[in-house]
């Protein structure tokens, strides 16, 4: 029977589509968040955004003649708010519903069939002012350990996300990451902060999530004293973009990418 509300739509598609646990959030995020923008309302946002319930939606909305003009102007709206990276990684999973709702005859067709993603802006470092502003605020331990790691050792974000506190070598300021890959090497900042950050613990992820990982979760994306989970790339940026939305002229934060160090992304 095919579904009557968005919504609803929404979650058969994620039921049956072959995602990871973490991406299916991801998917439901940037799916609720079409909702929102196809009855011309303001996504919620930060940790609103995850647990706002969407706007009740009739799936006909985008079976209409006046459908594709509608998903195109949220489209667009959203880029203008958001930025082309953001809007263009909510068009892939929309357009990977809508498909999977016209493979099943609930939709005549695609209305997102004739927009691409928009080119994304190169992305640009701070300046050493904007560096110290960053690292000067007042944030949790588990962020400004990060942040200043992304500044000190010019790694993928995905790298540091993804250290454990067993190959931490502290003495030495350095992490062993296997796979053949030179070791991490930071400098005074991350030093003096992480000791305070590990402090009782001998493994499991450097930065854990603020609750307990969900059933399911890998043993090793998860913290054998409190059961909470390894921090996500997503929430980590999104986190960085809140905090330095204050800083930023725009008003819109920063990426974490953006902190690197000039070379090393």
């Amino acid at each position: 029977m095919t579904p009557v509300e968005f919504a609803v739509a929404a979650e058969r598609y994620l039921a049956a589509a072959p995602l990871a646990e973490g991406s299916r959030r991801v998917y439901r995020i940037a799916l609720h968040t079409w909702a929102w923008l196809l009855v011309g309302r303001t996504p919620p946002s930060g940790a609103e955004r995850r647990r706002a319930a969407p706007p009740v939606l009739p799936l006909a909305v985008l079976d209409g003649p006046d459908a594709s003009r509608r998903v195109a102007e949220a489209f667009a709206a959203r880029a203008g708010t958001v930025g082309a990276r953001t809007a263009n990684r909510e068009l892939s999973a929309l357009r990977a519903a809508l498909r999977w709702w016209c493979a099943r005859g609930w939709l005549a067709a695609d209305p997102a069939e004739g927009l691409r993603p928009l080119p994304a802006a190169p992305a640009t470092g701070l300046t050493e002012a904007q560096v110290r502003a960053v690292l000067a605020l007042r944030a949790p331990l588990r962020e400004k350990v990060l942040w200043h790691l992304v500044r000190e050792t010019g790694a993928p974000i995905e790298r540091l996300l993804a250290l454990d506190v067993d190959r931490l070598d502290l003495a030495n300021r350095q992490a062993r990451t296997g796979g053949g890959e030179r070791p991490l090497r930071w400098r005074g900042g991350s030093a003096r902060l992480l000791p305070l950050l590990v402090a009782g613990r001998s493994a499991g992820p450097l930065f854990l999530t603020g609750r307990r990982a969900p059933a399911g979760t890998p043993p090793s994306d998860r913290c054998p004293l409190t059961g909470r989970g390894r921090l996500s790339y997503r929430r980590a940026a999104e986190l960085f973009t809140a905090a330095t939305a204050p800083l930023d002229p725009d008003g819109r934060g920063w990426t974490l990418h953006a902190l690197a160090e000039p070379g090393s992304r």
